[in-house]
Order: C-alpha cells, then structure tokens, then sequence
C-alpha cells in the first residue's frame, strides 16, 4: 500500500424516512489495498458502499476522488469514476455467454467484434489469474465462474476501486482460496478493493485494513496486523462476545428421521436429488454441506412437504412411551417379541423382568396393565402436504432459505407471524390473538430482536432480526426435528452466534437439528455429524469432530470418476 488515497467520504448520512441508516461517516480507502468493512445487519455498511457505486444518494457529506469532490448519482456515473461493485447475488442474464454478459451496456466504437470482445476478456482473465471461458454460457457455470464474470465485467469497464459484498458466501474452501490469490495479484497492479463480510478470519487473512461500523456510525478504522477477532467483535457490537461454539456429546441419540432412496425431478425433468439415503438421530446436530446449487434446499423442502418426491421413504419415528403390553393368542410370543427390543417396566418407570416367573404370573400382570415399554411410532411423510403432516401429530420445524418469501410474510408484524403457526386454534372460527402476542414479545425479549414493536412489518428489520422472529417462532413449536437451511446466511457475528447457541440448546433437549449451512469452519465446529452434497447426491458422511475442511471441500467437488475410485 504506498498510503495514496483513492476515495474519501466525508460526514456521509442517509436517512429512509425516520431510520438513520449513516450517521457523519468518514471513510479512507488507499490505492493498493484491501479494506475489510465490519459491523452487524443494520449497521449501514451496505447502504454505505451503496452510495459510492451510484444506487444511494447521500442525503449529507462528500465523496472525493483522487482529492477532488464528484458526484455519483447512478452506477453509470461510479463506473466513468472508475467504481465496481460485485453484489452478493450476481446480476447475469443465463441465456447469455460470458463476453456477452461482460460487454452488456457497454457503449463501444465500431461493429461489435466476438473475436475482439472473447481476446480482451481473455487477456484480463490471463494478468490476473482467474480461470474463463468467453464463450461459456452462464447457466452451465459454477458460482465460482459466475462470479468470475462479476468481476471481470467491472475489470472490462476500467474499474480500479472494486466493492465485493459477501464474496465467500457460497464458495468452497479452494475456490476462497483463488479468489483470495486473484485479489491479491488485484491488489500489487494498484486495484483498490473493499470486501463486505462477517467472516473474521477471511478478514484477518486477507485485508490490510478494517473498517468498523456500529450503528450507522464509523467506530473505527485498524490495521489488520494490529488487530484480533475478539477486539474486532467487541467493536462491532459494543461489548464483549463469547465466540466458542460450545458442542457437546449427544446423550441417548435414537433414529428420530430416516430418509432411504429420495428422488426428485424438477419441472423440466432435471435429476435434481439422486437417490438420497441417512438417518437424523435425536440429540444431534447433521449438518449438511455442499455448494450452492447441490441439492440442499430442495432436500429439506421435500421433508417438509413441499417438493413431489419420484420415489423413496422419510419415516418419522414418533416416540410413544409407557406403552402397555398385550398377549397374543394367549401365549408369550408377543412378550417373548418385545423383550429382544425393548426394556419393561412398571408405571413408576422401575425396570421388570420376567425370569423365573410362571406364564400365568406373566399373564396376571401385563392383564393389569402393570407391564410398559417404550416404543417408536413410524410415520411416512412421503407425499404428504406440511398440513398432512402437523395433523398426524408430526411436530417438524421448518426455518427456509428464503425467510421473507417461504418462511415469514413481510408485511404482516411478529404477532401475526407467529398466528401463521395457530390461527386454525381459535374458538368458533375467532382468532386467539393474546397467546400469539405474549409470544412474540418473548421472542423479542430473549433474542434481543430490535424492532419498534410487535406490529412492526417484518420487512422492516433488518435480515439478523428478520432471521431471529423466524427460528424463534419454530423452535417455539418445540419440535422433535428442526430443520434449518441457511440460518445465519447474511448476519453478523453476534446474530450468527445466537442461532448457533439456539440449535444447541434444541440438541441437548433430545431434538434432531438438520443443519444447512456454507461455512466449513462452523459445521466442523458446531454439529456432530455432517452430510456432504455434490450434484443432488450424498458424497459422504463423516464425523465433524475428525473430518477437516479440505476434506469436506473435496467432497463437494469431486466428480462421479473420482467418487466411484473413492468407493
């Protein structure tokens, strides 16, 4: 970094109505760097990085460039100010090839050339080391690849200040690794680079500085060499945060869901889930891996109802105790049966046993009703609607990838959101709005959510309080399987450590947890066993306390070849 300035914003504020999303914020950004901006969903640090590529105008301050003031009223004008931004979810047309999607908008002299278009972006892939084919179509590509021409596409327009928002989000472990080596190369050719993430070691790792926001307002800025994770949470929050993912043991783990040979088409006829076989015990957490596309989603919705299954089993294991025993034909037989799978005992939950007494002693006492066991009800849940399913007394939580579209409806406050779970329980057809409303305001109490009050749209908060209403409300339902896909996808560290200390607590009260999530780090250390998706299909399970990342990684990116030389 040779301490050049490149932007300078100064006393920058927006407001949406009455929120005050920046308050005075000044910010440095030097040629040859890669600045890190930190803080918690809401802070205003997208909305920040918004207002220099040209989708915010700033309602106060200045934006400098090079030491002079400009301003940037669309991403037309930031792109002629030598600005990019790279968004999270990328902005491709599918249909089209990679230079198509690159030279779209740009406004050129002369016929357009393929030849032409296909070298230049060749040439740029080629100086900073990234991995493109131009004539590649979009919908035939990785995340990794569409996001490659993201960034090629603000590169071909002569972009020097690139914003990258969540670039690791859906990447495995050696695609983070090129793109870290890319933005370095970036980096020694002068690029200015600002990365928005929640991702304290990538942080570490590869920024020069780190920018702290905390609501709305610029904390700080340090140098990354100078700084550590706990020092960099307690500012983002405002106060210390414990970061341990506290896993302990299952207890008495039992089968609680086994899902044997799933297929799924889509609407199209695409194989999209391969004969999909595992077992989710109770007091567990099974965390699911696997890069964006690979068959997750569609997994959890075909358990809770919502995807046509071609063919296989999910049966729920509904634990039903202090079961009597009967006699058949008045023989033991039936007795004879049980005891090879079961432990008898009395009402007071004392063991019995049968040895040495007489079959008509036998007989008097399971007569009585003096004779219990345990035992599992089995339920399939294949082709049944999540209604079908609530009414056979299957309790399942559901917590979608989609939170404001599948899971919470946006418009509607936290009290009606939590009636979308009871409002078939009113009396003579009234809904019970009392039960509902006390809920959500524990929700809010003990999640700490943020938010005005219960009537509040929920399109309102911010993605961690949106996140927190939601698995709130299903694990309120105290379910026997929880299953959660995505749950901290987008929230700070803070948010991200309250839901991994919420599916623990559900673990140890005997639920099964299916969890779904990108970062390998957190799966290793958060669940007990991990599912390793690759194209729909199950490349592995393996015991989170010995596999390791670059195994995992693997596992998601392995073919079929290597998959079947594996076997």
């Amino acid at each position: 970094m040779d301490n050049q300035l490149a932007l300078q914003m100064r006393g920058i504020t927006k407001r949406f109505g009455s929120v005050l999303a920046n308050n005075h914020v000044d910010l440095d950004i030097y040629r040859g760097e890669i600045l890190a901006v930190l803080g918690e969903n809401g802070c205003g640090k997208t909305t920040l990085m918004n207002m220099i590529a040209g989708i915010y105008f700033p309602d106060e301050g200045q934006i400098l460039i090079d030491g002079r003031e400009v301003v940037i009223r669309s991403p037309k004008d930031a792109f002629e100010h030598g600005i990019g931004m790279i968004h999270q979810h990328f902005k491709l047309v599918d249909l089209f090839t990679a230079a198509e999607n690159i030279v779209l908008g740009v406004h050129e002299e002369g016929a357009f050339s393929r030849r032409d278009v296909n070298a230049r972006v060749t040439a740029i892939a080629s100086k900073y080391g990234f991995s493109i084919d131009p004539e590649k179509k979009i919908y035939d590509m990785s995340v990794s690849e569409k996001q490659t021409v993201e960034i090629i596409k603000v590169l071909y327009r002569g972009a020097d200040i690139l914003i990258l928002d969540e670039p690791t989000a859906v990447l495995t472990p050696q695609e983070i690794d090129r793109l870290f080596q890319v933005l370095r190369v970036m980096k020694a050719d002068g690029k200015s680079i600002v990365i928005i993430t929640h991702k304290l070691n990538e942080v570490l790792e590869v920024s020069d500085r780190v920018a702290i926001l905390r609501k709305g307002e610029h904390i700080a800025t340090v140098s990354t060499r100078d700084t550590n994770e706990s020092e960099l949470t307690e500012m983002m929050v405002g106060k210390k945060v414990d970061l341990d993912i506290r896993r302990s043991d299952p207890v008495d783990a039992q089968p609680r869901l086994v899902v044997t040979g799933l297929n799924l088409y889509d609407a199209e006829g695409v194989h999209v889930l391969k004969d999909i076989s595992f077992t989710a015990n109770g007091s567990e957490i099974l965390g699911i891996a696997g890069i964006a596309g690979s068959g997750q989603r569609e997994l959890l919705e075909s358990i809770a109802g919502l995807q046509p299954l071609k063919s296989g089993e999910i049966i729920f294991h509904n634990p039903k105790k202090n079961k009597p025993v009967t006699f058949f034909h008045k023989s033991l037989r039936r007795v004879e049966e049980l005891a090879g799978q079961h432990a008898f005992h009395d009402a007071a939950g004392n063991p019995v046993s049968f040895a040495g007494m007489k079959k008509k002693d036998i007989q008097k006492l399971v007569n009585d009703g003096q004779v219990l066991f345990n035992e599992d009800e089995l339920i399939n849940l294949r082709d049944k609607t999540p209604l079908q399913i609530r009414e056979l007394g299957v309790r399942l939580s559901f917590v979608p990838e989609d939170r404001l579209g599948m899971g919470l409806v946006g418009s509607m406050g936290i009290t009606d959101n939590m009636m979308l779970r009871s409002y078939r329980k009113g009396p003579h057809g009234l809904l019970d709005r009392k039960k509902p409303k006390a809920l959500a305001e524990r929700i809010i109490e003990e999640l700490q959510v943020v938010t005005p009050g219960t009537q509040t749209p929920v399109r309102r908060l911010s993605g961690g309080n949106v996140q927190k209403v939601l698995v709130g409300r299903e694990i309120a339902f105290t379910p026997k399987v929880l299953m959660a896909a995505y749950p901290v996808r987008g929230l700070d560290i803070n948010s991200s450590y309250t839901i991994y200390h919420l599916l623990t607590r559900q673990k140890e009260t005997g639920v099964a947890v299916l969890f779904v999530g990108e970062d390998l780090d957190v799966l290793l250390a958060l669940c007990d066993r991990i599912l390793v998706m690759n194209s729909g299909a199950v490349s592995g399970i393996v015991d989170a306390r010995t596999a390791t990342k670059e195994q995992l990684g693997l596992m998601m990116t392995r073919t079929d070849r290597t998959r079947k030389e594996a076997v």
